[in-house]
């Protein structure tokens, strides 16, 4: 819920400014202004056109030698522009349902609704370039903290937090799911109970909560230390011209799932129940991200050794594949990953189920149908091909109408579709969760 209000916030205001939203409350006390992040080295993607930071626990305070006056260098920050954004939208879906669950079946007649809604006074508090370029030249950096040695031996890019958008007073986002007649649990293609049950939603945000930042780049070179801006670039597309978004978007997945392709069967089914294994476990994903971006990242080796049975096999057979194939492995499991990490938790959920019925090549071509329309600027109802929502099963249609329902676009059986709150990125990231699934699960 944090990460959707976050990035609602960023994309209401100017998203030219290039604030990154925070994707968790519990972390946001890592993204203050200046504090130290690793940028990954990954590309940005169509579904994450921001780039990628992980938070180290040092600031620019901790790694710089002491000043000849002592002054902390947080004095330097200044705050500024308090802005109020508000928004509260309500969605009525009207119809009735059939789903079987544990061999017994609810029939759901009635309406049911959707609503959010947030009031919240964000402000600015940021430290100028001119600031961080004088103490550049007053401070040096102590070369012998073991984070800036450590730092040496890696690829990975040093940048501090410049700006940050911060919560100036406590502030609630409330969400609510009401059915008539019927509960809906998103919890794989569950719906049952009976009568009116309401399902509510709420998170506080403390007054002072990092909601969004930005950064510039610390680069370091015997001794020295300085800053620069590196605005961001426009996101790289791949081949030829493009025609429409499903190609942009099409023309990414092929590129970054390409090393699939060239797996043999036996190795692609071990990758396939590796993620589906992950998916199941948020422990266990972090886990693999962790050791792909070992990869990535260090040029002074990496170990591929785990103690969970769900990783071992996987990583006993990366051990045999040469250093370029590697890389790209690694860079196609992280796409992999990162898409299921921009999709919520229940759809991750809905996405297994879906896996175990097979239907995901289905809701590929629907969901590529829809990035046919735009899901940016005009937001207008459109229609899709109502024979993609014909499955065997009516439970299947149902869950997959809620698993695009998920990424902001409302399905009827009809193949009306009324997509909200611009929902391009959250749909591109559904797609390529589902491409890579489907590439990976074999030959149909």
């Amino acid at each position: 819920m944090f990460k959707k209000l976050t990035k609602g916030i960023v994309k209401q205001m100017n998203p030219r400014e290039e604030f990154v939203p925070v994707d968790s409350v519990t972390d946001n006390e890592h993204f203050r202004p200046l504090c130290l992040l690793k940028k990954k080295r990954k590309l940005k993607t169509i579904f994450h056109p921001a780039p990628y930071y992980q938070r180290t626990g040092f600031t620019l305070e901790d790694v710089l030698l002491p000043g000849e006056d002592g002054k902390s260098i947080e004095s330097l920050l200044q705050v500024s522009s308090l802005f109020h954004l508000r928004k509260a939208t309500t969605d009525q879906v009207d119809g009735g349902l059939s789903i079987s669950f544990d061999s017994t079946s609810a029939d759901l007649q009635g309406g049911a609704s959707l609503s959010k809604a947030f009031s919240v006074k964000p402000q600015k508090r940021s430290i100028s370039l001119q600031s961080l370029e004088e103490l550049t030249k007053e401070r040096g950096m102590n070369m012998n903290h073991s984070f800036i040695r450590q730092l040496q031996r890696t690829d990975i890019d040093l940048y501090v937090v410049t700006e940050i958008l911060e919560a100036s007073e406590e502030t609630v986002y409330k969400e609510s799911t009401k059915a008539d007649g019927g509960f809906k649990a998103t919890f794989y293609a569950t719906f049952s109970a009976k009568g009116n049950r309401e399902n509510n939603q709420d998170i506080v945000i403390p007054k002072g909560c990092t909601l969004a930042f930005r950064t510039i780049p610390v680069l370091i070179r015997d001794g020295e230390w300085e800053v620069g801006y590196l605005p961001r670039t426009k996101l790289e597309t791949i081949g030829d011209e493009l025609t429409g978004k499903l190609g942009e978007v099409m023309h990414e997945v092929e590129y970054r799932c390409e090393i699939f392709y060239k797996l043999a069967p036996d190795v692609l089914l071990i990758v396939f129940n590796t993620i589906k294994a992950v998916m199941r476990d948020k422990n266990l994903l972090q886990e693999l991200r962790q050791k792909m971006e070992e990869i990535l990242e260090q040029n002074d080796g990496y170990e591929l050794k785990t103690e969970s049975p769900d990783l071992k096999d996987l990583f006993n057979t990366l051990q045999h594949f040469p250093k370029d194939g590697l890389l790209l492995f690694a860079h196609g499991i992280t796409y992999n990953l990162d898409a299921l990490h921009e999709l919520m938790d229940e759809q991750v959920l809905l996405l297994l189920e879906s896996l175990e019925r097979n239907i995901q090549f289905q809701q590929l071509k629907l969901v590529a149908e829809l990035l046919k329309h735009d899901l940016e600027d005009k937001m207008c109802n459109f229609h899709v091909d109502a024979r993609l929502l014909s499955f065997p099963h009516e439970e299947e249609q149902m869950l997959t109408m809620e698993l695009v329902q998920l990424s902001g676009v409302q399905l009827q059986q009809d193949g009306s579709a009324v997509p909200r709150d611009q929902p391009f990125e959250s749909v591109a990231a559904l797609f390529a969760a589902l491409y890579t699934l489907n590439l990976m699960s074999g030959p149909k």
